[in-house]
């Protein structure tokens, strides 16, 4: 505010810092979902804020991301923004060759095992020659999760909607949601059987697979749970650009900003994480994760390539990674929500209601997508859909039941009116012990 500093980086909360004569704001890696704040008031999106600010101080405003969001995209489509590409990389460099192996053919190196032969061979390769290598897997843990071989029962988190994971560190069976933390049954709280085990592959079981297949490799891994304690995340890092580790293994944490001109070698375990989560942006996100980790090689003289394990290789997400062609994926992505009337073709507010009685969350729930119903025939409102009232997704998380509502408009100042007017009068937003949390334009509906 004193004008004593002409450059100011931070966070999404940089975005409000008082700075005198604003001439430029730089959002990089726009696309990114944690410019959003969605668990807490204020409710608001970094990149929107920086465009009214712009605005309003008549600065600059540049949007970098080498996977633009489509809002961002159409709008410079449309000659909102004005678009800016960068035909080439810095020094001219090629990007790597992408290369994606078909799971469903593809033979692991043993039974079980989560790396297949094809990457196995290319990360051989890459030994021999003293280069490194970076393998994603956007699962932290051991295993997604504990099942009985008996009977099949899952061990499910008390508090939320979802399977706990098992950490071998503990051991542990942990929540990625509420944190609960519990040492993994003997025996199966259902049948009481004792052939209890884990379930699909996390960060922790790559690590020890890539420990038997390659006993002299150096592995480091880079997840949540390896760099909790203060500097880890540059510790890590400084290690691996030091030469210390031969791979580098982590989740979405190592899929930017990462630029080690040894790397010659990205490997994605496995493609299809995100894939098939209820979420209309469960495509776009898949394809930035790997067009993002596919960046992270290539980047000096040694050249790079890139294999992608998956289960679902003809999934556009997936195939447009092959040859970069993020124009193309764009294209097939826009026709698929122009079809159902996702964003960036309307706009949406998500009403979440939460409370540890069910009931009365759903009779809330209910009954204001009763009122808003009504509002909307009232007034002839033909522009505007709503979707639910339903259970979220993720239907139970910390202890309280989730419901939710979507309501969809092409002009948000209309979809505002109605969820204002629906405040005023339902009373299903005054049900005692009954949250309600309004979110325009969410970036997740989970």
């Amino acid at each position: 505010a004193e004008g004593k500093c002409d450059v100011v980086v931070g966070p999404r909360s940089a975005v409000f810092a008082p700075v005198r004569h604003l001439g430029l704001v730089v959002i990089d890696e726009e696309h990114d979902a944690s410019y959003k704040q969605s668990d807490a008031n204020p409710r608001y999106h970094a990149r929107d804020v920086a465009l009214e600010r712009s605005r309003l101080s008549s600065a600059s405003l540049i949007l970098g991301s080498a996977t633009p969001s489509l809002e961002s995209y159409l709008s410079a489509q449309h000659g909102v923004y004005r678009l800016a590409t960068l035909p080439s990389r810095i020094g001219g460099r090629p990007l790597p060759r992408v290369e994606i192996v078909d799971m469903r053919n593809e033979r692991g190196v043993h039974a079980g095992t989560a790396i297949g032969a094809r990457l196995c061979d290319a990360i051989a390769d890459r030994l021999l020659k003293k280069e490194q290598a970076i393998m994603l897997l956007n699962r932290r843990g051991f295993s997604n999760y504990l099942q009985c071989r008996t009977c099949g029962h899952v061990i499910r988190c008390q508090r939320c909607s979802v399977s706990l994971t098992y950490h071998r560190t503990g051991p542990a069976l942990r929540c990625h949601y509420c944190g609960l933390s519990e040492r993994p049954p003997d025996e199966c709280p259902e049948c009481h059987g004792t052939f209890v085990g884990g379930r699909g592959t996390g960060t922790q079981a790559v690590e020890d697979e890539l420990g038997e297949l390659f006993p002299r490799a150096r592995v480091l891994r880079f997840d949540a749970d390896t760099t909790r304690r203060k500097g880890a995340h540059r510790d890590h890092l400084e290690r691996f650009g030091r030469g210390e580790a031969d791979i580098l293994l982590g989740t979405q944490m190592i899929a930017k900003g990462l630029d080690f001109p040894r790397v010659t070698l990205v490997g994605v375990v496995s493609a299809d994480t995100a894939l098939n989560l209820p979420d209309f942006r469960a495509a776009e996100r898949t394809f930035q994760l790997l067009a993002q980790v596919a960046g992270r090689t290539g980047r000096s003289e040694l050249g790079g390539e890139v294999i992608i394990q998956s289960y679902a290789p003809d999934h556009y997400a997936v195939d447009a990674v092959r040859g970069h062609r993020y124009a193309e994926f764009v294209q097939q992505e826009l026709r698929a929500r122009q079809e159902l009337d996702y964003p960036p073709f309307s706009r949406m507010a998500l009403l979440r209601f939460r409370a540890p009685d069910e009931e009365r969350v759903s009779k809330a729930c209910e009954a204001v997508a009763e009122t808003l119903a009504g509002i909307i025939g009232g007034q002839d409102r033909s522009d505007i859909s709503i979707l639910g009232p339903a259970p979220a997704p993720i239907a139970r998380l910390r202890g309280a039941h989730r419901w939710h509502i979507i309501v969809k408009g092409k002009d948000i100042d209309h979809v505002r009116s109605v969820v204002r007017e629906a405040r005023k009068r339902s009373d299903g937003f005054r049900v005692r012990g009954v949250r309600v949390a309004i979110d325009i334009d969410p970036i997740e509906v989970l």
